[in-house]
């Protein structure tokens, strides 16, 4: 139970609580901001800075692999030493690095703050969750978290837009110094009205599993990026990718023993808890990793601007405004797990048809696909917080939902690592094997950045291909892609419905329903 706290006048209770979600909701909004506005800078930040692709994909992933390895950790600090506490220095931290990251010198300094501001973002979003879990109760609640969820829709429909109109009239620095103005505005708002509480049972933090696990995802994330440059039976690889193994063994064990730890495994015992965890993942491959390569195709390949291809995006994105509050509703009459499911699978169907969309072809062949994967992502999206505690004895509920915020989030940043990796590979395959005059060391060199959407610097690499040709081998492997991710998605959607049949997933009540995806309060 949570220390108490003092009581206050209704007005001014309700003012100071309208405060601190307005708090929370300029946190939460930050972090779609952090991913999508980066994803469309890539180009932008090229062109400035230069550097190897393997840097250039580490601006999106440095951030994701510190965000997603660093939630459970910060969750455990901020019940044991304040939820405000934590809150005032994961902003402090993520607003600070932003505005580094305007200024940033080059692309290693660059990469660092990423991880720093993910780092940061974890810290507030976690405290920030807890805290607002004690300001509002029963059906308020619930609408307190749905607007957390709206802001998070907001951030992934418009932070496209925004960031390629910033882009455009400002340059790519701009972005990271608004997200450093909305976090700073929400650190001053917590500071006023944020009251001080934390769990007077907490103990302490599971540092090795915490640093096991952390080490597994990083080794393995660079393992998966570096792959397609140095070779996937390379020394490099192998060592990378055996030593994330090793520290994963590790992490199982540690789990096993201890006390307190940061994730028991026994869940994974019951199947609608493991089913939960796949449909945490799902989305990365049908959606996120969607937000970076996008835009990369649409600014280096097609050739569209930053601010065209910002529009583009709101195609994918905007359904997640209305369609996942629909389907909380619809759940009271519906089993959640047909919901979820249904929309994987249109989903799928939306990344095939995307998949007969060539390079060079008109924006509005693109739009029908783009909004059926939007469509059918914001199904699952609204309802996999309230599958996520539903599935497990109530005592267990808060541990059941930080091993779903830590699988979604760090499931999307692996997601991300293993399709540029595979979009890697099958565009060095793609120009060494269909192009005449490239041979396999120049299709190892070039085909990296040609994935990345650097078409002119691939057109550098190879003087003597066309560019029409470069662009067609990358609409090949990017073809090639797509149906591996419909593929996924499709299986997802099959083994979600296998392991969600369970008297407490098929259905959800009005509370848990109503919470956005990754916004379970503990």
């Amino acid at each position: 139970m949570d220390t108490n706290l003092p009581a206050q006048a209704p007005d001014q209770a309700t003012a100071r609580r309208t405060l601190v979600l307005a708090a929370v909701c300029l946190a939460a909004l930050c972090m779609p901001l952090s991913f999508t506005g980066p994803a469309i800078a890539i180009p932008a930040i090229a062109a400035d800075l230069h550097g190897t692709p393997l840097a250039l994909a580490w601006i999106t992933n440095a951030f994701m692999l510190s965000f997603g390895g660093c939630l459970m950790v910060a969750g455990a600090l901020a019940d044991r030493y304040g939820r405000k506490r934590v809150f005032l220095l994961g902003m402090g931290v993520f607003s600070a690095a932003a505005l580094a990251l305007s200024a940033a010198p080059g692309l290693l300094s660059l990469d660092v703050l990423r991880a720093v501001q993910g780092l940061g973002c974890a810290m507030a979003l976690s405290s920030g969750l807890a805290a607002l879990a004690q300001e509002f109760d029963g059906p308020a609640r619930a609408r307190a978290f749905s607007l957390i969820g709206t802001a998070f829709g907001v951030g992934l429909a418009f932070g496209p837009f925004l960031a390629g109109t910033l882009i455009t009239h400002t340059g790519w620095r701009a972005i990271f110094a608004a997200t450093a103005a909305a976090g700073l505005a929400a650190l001053l708002a917590a500071a006023r009205a944020m009251r001080e509480s934390r769990d007077p049972q907490a103990q302490g933090v599971d540092w090795p599993g915490a640093l096991t696990f952390t080490g597994a995802l990083s080794l393995f994330t660079y393992g998966l990026l570096q792959a397609p440059h140095k070779g996937w039976g390379s020394a490099a690889s192998l060592g990378l990718l055996g030593g994330a193994a090793l520290l994963l063994g590790v992490f199982i064990r540690v789990e096993r023993h201890a006390a307190r730890p940061m994730l028991d495994l026994t869940l994974f015992r019951l199947p609608a808890f493991a089913g939960v965890q796949l449909l945490a993942a799902a989305p990365a491959f049908s959606f996120v990793v969607l937000l970076v390569l996008l835009p990369a195709r649409f600014i280096g390949i097609e050739g569209y601007s930053a601010l065209e291809a910002g529009r583009m995006m709101i195609a994918l994105s905007a359904p997640m405004l209305v369609l996942p509050i629909l389907a909380g509703m619809a759940a009271q009459r519906i089993a959640a797990a047909h919901i979820c499911a249904s929309g994987l699978l249109l989903a799928a169907g939306g990344l095939l048809w995307l998949s007969s969309c060539a390079p060079g072809q008109s924006p509005a062949t693109l739009l029908g696909p783009l909004l059926l994967i939007g469509c059918g992502i914001s199904l699952p999206w609204g309802l996999m917080d309230g599958l996520a505690i539903s599935v497990v004895p109530v005592e267990r509920a808060g541990m059941a939902a930080g091993i779903f915020n830590t699988t979604r989030v760090a499931g999307e940043g692996l997601a991300l690592a293993i399709v540029s990796a595979l979009l890697g590979t099958l565009t060095v395959a793609a120009l060494g094997g269909g192009i005449a005059g490239i041979g396999a060391e120049q299709a190892a060199h070039a085909g990296p950045f040609l994935a990345l959407g650097e078409l002119r610097h691939a057109n550098t690499l190879l003087p003597h291909t066309p560019a029409a040709e470069l662009a067609q081998a990358y609409g090949t492997a990017f073809r090639h892609l797509l149906y591996v991710l419909a593929s996924i998605t499709t299986a997802s959607a099959l083994l979600i419905l296998a392991f969600l049949r369970h008297p407490a997933a098929a259905t959800m009540g009005t509370d848990t329903a109503a919470l956005p995806a990754g916004k379970v309060q503990n």
